[in-house]
């Protein structure tokens, strides 16, 4: 198929004006990775302004009727609902992709991404006009999901696919960068107005500044998208139908096994995420007397020793391979769960011990998260990889993620804090498993 015709069947005129206006110019690995940090990093602060809002706002704003630990656990049941959307939201803008191209699918979903983490900001409390406030805050929650499955674009393949064998793993772990750095700008913004603001005006109108930028961060991550969209790289990638959509359908009849299998080796990493980042704030805030303003500050610290053991990540896969690497991670996930169930640091009432907790923790996730993302979407047949790690992506945050905050924070307040280590152990060796069902070399699509 020529690639014109690639173009005027797949593509939107934005898409094909971009691309008149840079054909003339070939898109460096670093450039790819600039522009795909930037997209991510802008969905990583949608996702983590709404997990922060979900322990130190929601509680008190939308469910002001229920104790405390029932007001934090009703509020995680919502900040699951995004994670369930996902799955559907990457088969709805999979068909918007097969049917008008990759820029109208990017532009709806990063609108309806960056809208629906904005409208949250305008939102009335519980107070003002009841239930009502639940349900729409559920509506754009629900928006949330569906724009992340639909925010799927191909650009971690492309990064991939265009830097030099020898240091693919290295290129491949600088697509998860955006996550320390979104979760970096979330939380120094809200500790900003946390440490600054009494907690009348924060619950008044403090806590509404985050969600009210994040239209602004989405339109700027939009753009740095479209333009690598719109190179040649890309066109021809998927004229050799190694970026393009596929049928829903006939993915799950012919790849089910690799799509379970591919969702499960991040488990361990999946897990780690959340309980290094939004359940101990959780706890800090139930629990102890420690502002969270202050400890958000310690979690940021920890974010960007997240983000040098992802680069790390990537030179020690192009090393000793990915699939070694997942392995000795994996394991050292569940080394940490075992003594996080001897001596739970993070829960004492010691600032040194929680710090620790936290460090150690960002460096677990960055070492496993860096190369854990389509680990085993290679063993799918080329015109369903595009597709097939997008699934594989929604499912592992879905049965990895989702649900951690709510089931972590209801065991440990009812069963002891050792429930955080049992869970976090369960993680790592599913991980563990199903890197031993999956015995090929496992490598970025």
């Amino acid at each position: 198929m020529a690639l014109d015709q690639v173009q005027g069947r797949s593509s939107a005129p934005l898409e094909r004006d971009a691309r008149l206006a840079s054909t003339d110019h070939k898109v460096s690995p670093n450039e790819i990775a600039i522009g795909v940090i930037i997209g991510r990093a802008a969905e990583y602060f949608d996702f983590f302004v709404f997990a922060i809002a979900a322990v130190v706002v929601f509680p008190k704003v939308f469910f002001p009727f229920a104790p405390p630990l029932e007001a934090t656990l009703y509020s995680f049941a919502m900040f699951s609902l995004a994670f369930v959307a996902r799955p559907v939201g990457s088969v709805i803008f999979t068909a918007v992709d097969r049917r008008h191209g990759r820029g109208v699918k990017l532009t709806a979903a990063l609108f309806l991404l960056g809208f629906s983490t904005m409208a949250v900001s305008f939102l009335p409390g519980y107070a003002q006009i009841g239930a009502s406030a639940l349900y729409l805050l559920g509506v754009l929650r629900v928006g949330q999901g569906l724009a992340l499955g639909g925010a799927w674009d191909g650009l971690a393949s492309l990064l991939a696919l265009n830097a030099p064998v020898e240091r693919r793993g290295f290129y491949a772990a600088l697509p998860q960068l955006g996550a320390p750095f979104g979760f970096i700008l979330a939380s120094v913004l809200f500790s900003f107005f946390l440490l600054n603001l009494s907690e009348a005006d924060f619950l008044e109108w403090g806590w509404r500044y985050p969600f009210f930028c994040a239209f602004a961060i989405n339109v700027v991550a939009l753009f740095a998208r479209l333009r690598l969209v719109a190179t040649d790289e890309f066109s021809r990638l998927l004229e050799r139908r190694r970026l393009e959509p596929s049928p829903i359908l006939p993915l799950i009849r012919s790849h089910g096994r690799e799509l379970l299998v591919g969702a499960l080796i991040p488990l361990a990493s999946f897990a780690l995420f959340h309980l290094v980042t939004v359940f101990p704030v959780s706890w800090i805030t139930l629990f102890t007397d420690r502002s969270a303003g202050e400890f958000l500050m310690v979690q940021s610290s920890g974010a960007f020793i997240c983000a040098g053991a992802i680069v790390a990540s990537g030179l020690l896969a192009d090393l000793i391979g990915r699939r070694r690497l997942l392995l000795v991670s994996a394991g050292l996930i569940a080394l940490f769960a075992v003594c996080s169930i001897v001596a739970p640091l993070l829960f004492e009432e010691n600032a040194i011990g929680q710090t620790i907790y936290v460090n150690a923790g960002f460096a677990l996730l960055g070492l496993s998260y860096g190369q854990s993302s389509g680990a085993v979407t290679a063993r799918l047949d080329q015109r369903y990889r595009y597709t097939g790690a997008a699934l594989t992506n929604d499912l592992a945050w879905l049965l990895g993620a989702g649900f951690a905050p709510l089931i972590v924070l209801f065991l440990s307040a009812r069963y002891g804090l050792a429930c955080v280590g049992l869970y976090l152990l369960s993680g790592a060796l599913t991980t563990l498993l199903a890197l031993v069902l999956s015995r090929s070399e496992v490598r970025q699509v």
